[in-house]
């Protein structure tokens, strides 16, 4: 296995990318092809996953064991957690989430796409585009995942054939501009042979692309999000009220989005006051600047009641409060979700209580027609909601910040996540669908 120095990894980018696909469309063998292949494994797991799979009687190692790593993954050959994955290359870094495929489990892609900036979705070209395909493409759009690769894979079991390819391709690019998403790019793969994973096919002369790691190494990413609004969700307090420091107050959390800077006028929210930055801390030492994503202190310059879950936002850049959302939202739970339904509502470091008010639609994902009013939302349905908070919410847009425009509604009982949601339009739809019941009756 070839090393990488310290002096090549800190002169690289990062990606985070997550993988995608209907169940045995191959993803687990496409992350240990890509590992195996970019000599990104060491000889002790390589050697394990060729002892289990000679006890499975298989001639030749089965790859997707160096992912799959629960034993009921192994007993059935599918992937049921998301399985992370770190690896590097002379020219990036990776962070990699294989999720699963099956559609029990779509609450898992959610949780591997949220804060994937590539996702490389996977069809067997035996059997094309199907409805598994399409909700991990919405949901990539839905999470606004900027680059999305097509993986048509199994091109060995359809004899390598360009037609197969092209109209698979085809379909699949029309689907994914009428979600909105930016770009897709359509690779041709065998992950069991290696055609085009991490070297170049010699079956498919026809094809003059990328290979899939070539484009994961060239991909342009970009993780400038100090040009965004400023946002600090307040994490904790920090009041040691030692002899040392008898007077400190600061307040701590990582930034979110955005520059601070000592001497910046800034906002509190909910409650609306304003101060001015007199320091930063950073790992224990007094900085002029921080920026996202640094974990800081920030010392203001008037004592202000600031508790855990307030969010620090610049005086001439905050956001809107507000007790009623409007969201675009994957239900991830096996308990629907129904208009009345009363959840908290996790969004940053703050949870407050919540009232689902109305579900002005549900997405159909075979034309991406709304379904207006369904009265519910079932295990990994998208749609719109309407939310009432018992108190008002600083939330920016999810197309404005991934950070800060979501959130997640928690069963109060249990603690159960039931919904992952996006403040604001998400992807592009039809007229969205007008709600005219009445507002009453809300208790908030």
């Amino acid at each position: 296995m070839s090393t990488i120095t310290t002096e090549e990894l800190s002169a690289t980018t990062l990606l985070r990318f997550a993988t995608a696909g209907s169940v045995d469309d191959g993803k687990s063998t496409l992350v240990g092809r890509l590992l195996h292949d970019s000599k990104s494994v060491l000889a002790d797991q390589l050697e394990a996953v060729e002892r289990a799979s000679a006890s499975r009687g298989q001639d030749a190692p089965d790859l997707a064991l160096l992912t799959d790593g629960l034993r009921a993954e192994r007993e059935q050959g599918i992937t049921i957690d998301v399985a992370y994955r770190y690896f590097a290359t002379p020219r990036r870094r990776f962070i990699l989430a294989d999720t699963p495929g099956h559609v029990q489990y779509t609450r898992n892609m959610v949780t591997g796409a949220s804060t994937a900036e590539l996702t490389v979705i996977l069809v067997d070209a035996r059997n094309g585009v199907v409805e598994q395909t399409r909700r991990h493409a919405a949901i990539a759009a839905l999470l606004r995942v900027p680059h999305v690769v097509l993986a048509v894979n199994k091109m060995d079991l359809a004899g390598y054939r360009e037609p197969v390819f092209a109209a698979i391709a085809e379909e699949f690019t029309a689907y994914a501009t009428e979600l909105g998403i930016p770009e897709v790019t359509a690779i041709p793969i065998s992950a069991l042979v290696g055609d085009n994973v991490v070297d170049p096919s010699a079956h498919m002369d026809w094809y003059g692309g990328p290979t899939v790691l070539e484009h994961l190494e060239t991909v342009p990413v970009s993780h400038d999000l100090t040009r965004c609004h400023a946002r600090l969700p307040v994490q904790y307090v920090i009041r040691p009220q030692s002899t040392e420091h008898p007077d400190y107050r600061g307040y701590a959390g990582q930034i979110a989005a955005g520059t601070f800077r000592v001497g910046d006028g800034i906002t509190v929210l909910p409650s609306g006051r304003s101060t001015t930055i007199t320091g930063i801390d950073l790992l224990g030492k007094p900085v002029d600047v921080a920026w996202t994503p640094q974990s800081v202190t920030l010392l203001l310059a008037d004592d202000i009641d600031i508790s855990r879950g307030d969010l620090i936002v610049p005086a001439k850049d905050a956001p809107a409060t507000t007790q009623d959302l409007e969201a675009t939202v994957c239900h991830v739970a096996d308990e629907p979700l129904t208009v009345g339904h009363r959840v908290l509502l996790k969004h940053g470091t703050r949870t407050v209580k919540a009232i689902v008010k109305d579900i002005p639609s549900r997405l159909t994902l075979d034309d991406l027609s709304l379904h207006p009013h369904p009265g519910r939302l079932t295990a990994n349905d998208i749609g719109r909601v309407t939310l009432r908070t018992a108190e008002p919410l600083p939330a920016d847009t999810y197309a404005d910040s991934r950070r800060t425009g979501s959130f997640i509604l928690i069963d109060p009982d249990d603690g159960t996540t039931l919904t992952a949601g996006m403040v604001g339009e998400s992807f592009a739809s039809p007229d969205p669908v007008v709600d005219e019941a009445d507002d009453d009756g809300w208790d908030f």
